[in-house]
């Protein structure tokens, strides 16, 4: 036999034998009748009647005055709705100076800037910007290229990035939220 499986049988025995010769000291006594609650005179119930009563109305006053608890300041479950900001620059003066149909351009491509990657090389650091456009689509662009077909990246800073319109010639920046 393993000496741990005789170890276990062993505490397993002892812990019986304990539990055997502690029941063993234990005896069952029938109740006897004269272990009431001792009776109180008349005059001793009703002053403590009365002093619960008492008490009873002073707490009830308490509660009464106590202040009402008031309306939380802020609800750290729920998000406050976000103000519609325009990202879309005022138009360059020489574009208002000219007549456009406003027709004559394509609505701008709903775009966000999720985050910027830098990558240390030999000749400095080359930074990559993560936009994000509607339906999952996400471009990894550096200075230089072109974006959705419409934009020219023209510099990428380490929270923003610039973008050259290439229909309008205006320039959109996309912010980190």
């Amino acid at each position: 036999m393993a000496p741990a499986r005789a170890a276990a049988y062993l505490g397993g025995t002892t812990l019986l034998l304990a539990w055997l010769a502690s029941a063993a000291g234990v005896s069952r006594q029938p109740r006897s009748s004269g272990a009431e609650l001792p009776s109180a005179s008349g005059g001793q119930l009703d002053a403590l009647t009365a002093d619960v009563q008492s008490q009873a109305a002073r707490l009830r006053l308490r509660l009464a005055a106590a202040p009402a608890p008031q309306a939380p300041l802020r609800d750290p479950f729920s998000f406050s709705p976000r103000s519609a900001t325009s990202e879309r620059p005022s138009a360059a003066p020489e574009l208002l100076s000219r007549r456009h149909d406003p027709a004559a351009f394509a609505a701008e491509p709903v775009l966000e800037l999720v985050g910027v990657a830098e990558q240390k090389t030999d000749t400095g650091s080359t930074r990559t910007a993560i936009v994000a456009a509607p339906g999952d689509a996400l471009f990894l662009v550096t200075e230089g290229q072109e974006l959705a077909g419409r934009y020219r990246v023209n510099a990428i800073g380490a929270e923003a990035v610039e973008l050259r319109d290439l229909e309008t010639g205006l320039t959109r920046r996309l912010g980190l939220r």
